[in-house]
């Protein structure tokens, strides 16, 4: 585990690529090219375990190609899950392989419970608080978790203090990208705040025990670039969280709506995407994509998005580099 405060960590990654992308590994598997499924298919059949190994390799692929890149990715768990054992194992597989290549991973999985759960939520992402009083897998961690915050702060904190102890984060769900996130989100409160700006007063309280030499704490949030308004408006009210952004690409977002997630030092806020980028080879090629056809497609789909992202931040004056 690393002993570095995670949103430096963040940061410092985000200099080096000059980028603010984070690739969603959201993997489908009839959209994965056809020799990768046939590979796995061949060698265990068309079952769970076939499945698993065809994500697994179509992970590594696309790692392979963004690494360069980009600083982060977001493997979404329900997409493994869907699989069984099999799918968890793959889901650990592309943690540590994207590890292994120096990429900073946030396991997308929206935990959240109380009690002795979360206590297991959080040992289950972040490793045991005591490992060598654990049965654990040392390789068996991520850096970083959404977490949703509906039981309230006692389902948050014990997130927060294996940030502390081990340089984990978390992104805590504040106002997601969904059309009907407003139902609860954006429900006035007796103070005449909604829920969601609620959950950001909790945020930026939480997240003032883990702030790293950087300025920003390793309790972030998660805002919809669906939202541009609401982004602007989240950010004022949580200067030091990093702000998870979903929704560019394929949900409709572009550079100049994120524009408004960003300090005016150009930092504190990393953009997903993952249908338009991971499967970017359709269009040219379909499902008969060869390995250099995919690489290529994906790593020229995250061009575009870090010139785009980089571009509207420029014209804005908040460059960081």
């Amino acid at each position: 585990m690393p002993n570095s405060n995670f949103a430096d960590r963040v940061i410092q990654g985000v200099r080096a690529k000059h980028s603010h992308a984070v690739v969603g590994l959201d993997p489908v598997l009839d959209r994965i090219p056809a020799f990768i499924r046939e590979r796995a298919a061949a060698a265990h059949g068309k079952t769970a375990r076939g499945a698993a190994a065809a994500i697994t390799e179509f992970n590594r692929l696309i790692i392979d190609a963004v690494a360069d890149q980009v600083a982060l990715v977001k493997p979404q768990s329900a997409f493994y899950e869907v699989y069984g054992h099999h799918g968890v194992e793959a889901f650990w597989e592309t943690v540590r392989y994207a590890r292994s290549k120096g990429l900073t991973v946030i396991a997308d999985a929206k935990r959240g419970d109380i009690g002795s759960t979360v206590e297991a939520y959080a040992a289950a992402f972040f490793g045991h608080p005591n490992p060598l009083e654990s049965w654990e897998d040392p390789e068996i961690w991520a850096d970083s978790l959404t977490v949703n915050p509906y039981v309230g702060s006692d389902g948050i904190e014990p997130f927060v203090a294996r940030c502390k102890s081990r340089g984990t984060g978390i992104f805590v769900l504040v106002k997601t990208s969904n059309p009907s996130s407003g139902e609860l989100q954006d429900q006035e409160l007796f103070s005449g705040e909604t829920v969601a700006q609620q959950v950001a007063k909790l945020v930026e309280y939480l997240g003032a025990r883990v702030i790293g030499n950087s300025g920003y704490s390793a309790v972030g949030a998660v805002v919809g670039a669906t939202y541009p308004e609401d982004l602007a408006r989240f950010r004022a009210e949580m200067p030091r969280a990093i702000i998870l952004v979903p929704g560019y690409g394929t949900q409709g977002g572009t550079g100049g709506d994120v524009v408004s997630a960003f300090n005016a030092d150009g930092l504190g806020a990393v953009i997903s995407a993952s249908r338009s980028l991971i499967f970017a080879h359709e269009k040219p090629y379909g499902v008969e994509a060869t390995a250099a056809q995919l690489r290529g497609a994906v790593a020229g789909a995250l061009e575009v998005m870090n010139r785009d992202i980089n571009g509207a931040l420029a014209e804005a004056g908040k460059l960081a580099w």
